[in-house]
């Protein structure tokens, strides 16, 4: 179990790099929609960890103040690029400068 939440927890931050690097909105908005399911099933592993008594109660309040931060910034930020994706104020290519 454990090793599933550290995949878990490695693959959000994973999802919005290579999302980021594509420089496509459409596949940014994507890799973000997926890193988001990677934070719920983060969430699911170390509330598991807690039922079976692997980790501390304290422990598993401080990784869900951890993943309540991390889930609401990436909801924030789905919801600025999806402005941006309706304003049409992204450029999906590199520019050299």
């Amino acid at each position: 179990m454990a090793g599933n939440s550290i995949d878990a927890a490695h693959s959000i931050s994973r999802n919005i790099s290579e999302g980021y690097c594509r420089r496509s909105l459409k596949e940014y908005l994507n890799h973000l929609n997926i890193a988001l399911g990677s934070c719920g099933e983060f969430h699911s592993c170390y509330t598991s960890c807690r039922q079976a008594e692997q980790i501390t109660a304290d422990d598993c309040e401080r990784l869900d103040q951890l993943h309540y931060k991390v889930e609401n910034a990436l909801l924030k930020l789905i919801e600025s690029l999806q402005k941006k994706q309706t304003d049409k104020k992204w450029e999906d290519n590199f520019h050299s400068k």
